[in-house]
């Protein structure tokens, strides 16, 4: 790697010998994926990935602490993947005791840590840190330090800035240092399409099941998607923007997408159209029947396929305060429908700390409060990784929570059916 002289003379410990651990991680980093230079991280703000005080990271305290005691501190302020705990969300006493004194029983410990280190704010904790109440939009071009899946594939799909799918503290490390390799999605050539898919369904997708679908057959790729517009439009307004939010999260889990365009609606595909896919690009054909044959295609892990749902998470990725407004009026509508006035599964609707408190000013807040959901800023995942959770029969419309989990998936009208009283 051709380094400046600058970034050479960290390397060589000019600034500090933590500083140079930093930057050699990074450059040994780059080289394992080709790339012969280093560029500027230039967003505002950064993001972290580990925002759980897992007892077993033990060397993540030590790597923090070094990089706190040398003065190595971010040289951006960041935002987090949500908290892994709530007390608002329903758990038994031993499963309590597991969250609490087993698994995440550093918490407090890291985010003392996280402070130190330059954290935004104390609500400043969620995957979807984009969203305008949290504060970190990166704009078109920037060039991001990220780890979050799909927090990178937003960043790099609707907003058109410039990221990897970087692994955890890789994330930290960039932003320390204030450079990353530069390869793969910080590339115009890594930024091409190497998938057209077509869209020829007879209704709008399902967001989070066109998602998974795309994702599974491009797995890192970069698709290119036409026919999307018609049901989405050509803005990226606030519909819009929520249904790639979902869409693309499923791409980034069920596959390992970092970038999608979006025919006449991305900024890059409305910039440069088609010149942006690659010669000789696989062609992937989405219908109805297709979608179907995937949605059937998921696998049921509970121990009991039969078993009446005790759970119920929505948003994952975190909900946008828009989503938590149409969701209070559908799920209100549904139980006035069946004559019910609550919930008939334990619900939560999980979110920023900085949306819920936006929400709150809202009459929709009580009036979800009434129906029996609970609207909490916890991680869903992080939830379900806790061993006696994961033998629960939880569903989502998330698949991304279906993916990492033992959560099953349904479509969002097959759960508001069942949240509302309906029969599977």
């Amino acid at each position: 790697m051709i380094l400046t002289d600058e970034q050479q003379a960290i390397l060589n410990g000019e600034k500090g010998e933590t500083l140079a651990k930093v930057m050699e991680t990074v450059v040994r980093y780059g080289e394992l994926f080709g790339a012969q230079k280093l560029v500027p991280v230039t967003s505002k703000y950064n993001h972290l990935v580990t925002s759980f005080g897992l007892k077993m990271i033990g060397p993540v305290y030590d790597l923090m602490n070094e990089l706190i005691e040398a003065g190595a501190v971010s040289k951006q302020q960041f935002s987090l993947d949500p908290r892994p705990v709530d007390k608002n969300v329903p758990a038994n006493f031993l499963q309590n005791l597991i969250f609490n004194k087993i698994m995440y029983a550093k918490q407090d410990f890291y985010e003392g840590q996280l402070k130190q280190l330059g954290l935004m704010n104390e609500d400043a904790f969620t995957c979807a840190c984009y969203m305008d109440e949290v504060g970190n939009k990166p704009q078109k071009g920037e060039v991001l330090s990220w780890a979050e899946s799909s927090a990178v594939v937003y960043a790099n799909s609707v907003l058109g800035a410039r990221c990897n799918r970087n692994s955890g503290i890789i994330d930290i490390m960039g932003s320390v240092v204030g450079y990353v390799p530069y390869f793969g999605l910080l590339t115009d050539e890594g930024r091409k399409a190497t998938w057209t898919v077509e869209i020829k369904t007879t209704k709008k997708p399902e967001a989070q099941l066109l998602g998974s679908a795309i994702g599974m057959k491009v797995m890192e790729a970069v698709p290119y998607v036409k026919g999307l517009d018609k049901w989405l439009g050509n803005e990226l307004d606030d519909a819009a923007c929520t249904y790639l939010k979902d869409f693309g999260a499923a791409t980034a889990s069920n596959g390992a997408v970092g970038l999608y365009h979006i025919d006449g609606l991305t900024p890059e595909a409305k910039e440069l159209g088609e010149a942006l896919i690659a010669e000789n690009a696989n062609v992937y054909v989405i219908d109805d029947a297709e979608l179907q044959r995937v949605y059937d295609s998921y696998p049921v892990i509970w121990k009991n396929p039969n078993a009446k749902p005790k759970l119920c998470f929505m948003g994952c990725p975190h909900m946008t305060l828009e989503q938590l407004k149409t969701w209070t009026d559908r799920v209100e509508s549904a139980l006035a429908a069946k004559g019910n006035q609550k919930v008939a599964i334990p619900t939560v609707f999980t979110t920023a700390p900085a949306v819920i408190k936006e929400f709150n000013k809202t009459p929709y807040a009580e009036r979800l409060k009434k129906t029996g959901v609970i609207v909490s800023y916890i991680c869903p995942l992080m939830y379900m990784n806790n061993p006696l959770c994961g033998k629960m029969p939880v569903i989502t419309s998330s698949n991304k929570l279906r993916t990492y989990t033992t959560a099953r998936y349904y479509t969002d009208d097959e759960i508001l059916d069942q949240i509302t009283g309906g029969k599977k």
